[in-house]
């Protein structure tokens, strides 16, 4: 007999578990045990995704979180593949992050799920600050709606009706 071969084909995005938890649930007949994970997919260039999952197993969990993500996949408009364009307040829930640009060299200056959205969006200059709330899922939301909010210099020339070597300047 011949083995089967899996096709196990290379995803285009890189994934980070930013939360995994164990959840309970109680019934008449005990408990019954769970995990809930959520995960970030990027493919470093712009794109971003987040999504969560659960199951009884870890690997069933992540996987499912993983599908999702790739579903909610965000496009993300970078200054010379490096920063973003300005300065962004973003809230999810109760969080609220801020991000700045910021020059070449700096790095990610950012703390744990910001860290992980900003590295797999392609974001390799920034500076961040993580406000109120500190739960993993809501800051990493908060994240990518600032990420989702930002405006490319070319926005900006069409809707002022300019160049952008007039905005530039």
């Amino acid at each position: 007999m011949q083995k089967k071969k899996f096709d196990q084909r290379k995803s285009e995005f890189e994934e980070r578990v930013i939360e995994l938890r164990r959840v309970t649930t109680v019934t008449k007949g005990g408990r019954q045990y769970g995990f809930s994970a959520a995960v970030v997919v990027g493919d470093k260039n712009g794109r971003v995704g987040i999504g969560t999952g659960k199951a009884k197993e870890v690997v069933d969990a992540i996987k499912k979180a993983v599908q999702q993500a790739t579903k909610n996949v965000i496009r993300v408009s970078l200054v010379d593949s490096r920063t973003i364009s300005h300065e962004m307040i973003g809230v999810s829930g109760a969080a609220k992050v801020l991000i700045k640009p910021a020059y070449e060299g700096t790095g990610v200056i950012a703390g744990g799920a910001v860290r992980s959205v900003l590295e797999l969006a392609g974001v390799k200059d920034v500076l961040s600050k993580s406000l109120r709330s500190n739960t993993k899922l809501n800051v990493a939301r908060a994240t990518l709606n600032a990420l989702k909010d930002q405006k490319s210099i070319s926005h900006v020339a069409k809707l002022r009706g300019k160049t952008e070597s007039e905005i530039l300047g």
